[in-house]
C-alpha cells in the first residue's frame, strides 16, 4: 500500500517490528560467533539469539541475514567418505566446544541488515524495496516477493500454524 492511495506507507521496520512482536514467545535458535584462542583453541560461542525465519534471523532489536546453519554435535569416531563431511563434523564439534549444548542449532556467519536504509531505498542483504514495496530474496538463486506476505507465512510455520 502506498500514500497515494490514501493508505498508510508500508516499511520493513514497520513489517519486521510486528513480526517480532508475533513471535513473542516462540523458540528462538542461538546466534554464534567464531573464536580461537592458544588455550582453548577454535570454537563457535553463544552471542545471542534470534528467530529463523528462513533467508532472515530477527532478534528483539535487529534483523539478520541467514548465512552457516548447524547443529552443536560430537563428532564421535567416524571414517568420512568426504573431506567435507569431515570439515562438517568438526563445526559442529566447536559449536560444542563453545558452550552450546547438544543438538542446539546455531546461526554463524549471520550478517545485520540495514533496515532503515531498505526504508530508502536501497538494499540491504536480502531485503530491498522492488517498485515501492519491502521485499525479500527469499533464496540465492530465487527472486524477491513481497516482505509482509513471507514474514506472515514464516511467523505462521514457526509458531506451529499454516
Amino acid at each position: 500500500m502506498d500514500a497515494s492511495d490514501g493508505g498508510a506507507v508500508v516499511t520493513a521496520s514497520a513489517l519486521l517490528t510486528q513480526a517480532v512482536r508475533d513471535l513473542a514467545g516462540a523458540p528462538k535458535e542461538g546466534l554464534g560467533e567464531e573464536r580461537e584462542s592458544r588455550w582453548r583453541g577454535r570454537r563457535i560461542v553463544r552471542v545471542g539469539e534470534a528467530w529463523h525465519l528462513g533467508a532472515l534471523l530477527l532478534t528483539d532489536t535487529h534483523a539478520l541475514a541467514t548465512a552457516e546453519v548447524l547443529r552443536a554435535a560430537d563428532p564421535g569416531r567416524r571414517g568420512y567418505t568426504a573431506e567435507s563431511a569431515r570439515a562438517r563434523a568438526e563445526r559442529r564439534a566447536e559449536a560444542l566446544r563453545g558452550g552450546f549444548g547438544e543438538g542446539d542449532v546455531v546461526h554463524v556467519g549471520w550478517t545485520m541488515i540495514d533496515v532503515y536504509a531498505v526504508d530508502a531505498g536501497s538494499a540491504s542483504g536480502p531485503l530491498a524495496l522492488v517498485d515501492g514495496v519491502p521485499s525479500v530474496r527469499w533464496s540465492a538463486a530465487g527472486g524477491f516477493m513481497p516482505l509482509e506476505a513471507y514474514l506472515r507465512e514464516r511467523v505462521a510455520l514457526l509458531r506451529g500454524g499454516a
